[in-house]
């Protein structure tokens, strides 16, 4: 009955692959969304933009604002425990 079962489903083999890629990709997003140390170092390079003039003080404050919004929020696929800790959810 296993070999009926895999010969059937065997269309839907692309797709499944589609989605395993797909999922793949959007874990990766979300860990370079969330990284402590990607946001570190865009919070850096805001301050040098900054710096060299490129960006104005109220810009800076308002993409930090973003960036530290991301790092405090919890990310897709955690679930946030009673005591505080992260969890799967």
């Amino acid at each position: 009955m296993d070999l009926f079962a895999a010969l059937a489903t065997l269309p839907l083999a692309p797709l499944r692959g589609l989605l395993a890629v797909a999922k793949a990709i959007q874990s990766e997003a979300d860990r370079q969304l969330y990284d402590p140390g990607a946001a570190r170092g865009q919070l850096e390079q805001l301050e040098s933009a900054e710096r060299s003039g490129d960006l104005s003080a109220e810009e800076r404050e308002r993409a930090e604002r973003e960036i530290v919004g991301r790092l405090v929020a919890t990310p897709p696929g955690k679930a946030q425990t009673k005591n505080g800790e992260e969890g799967q959810g």
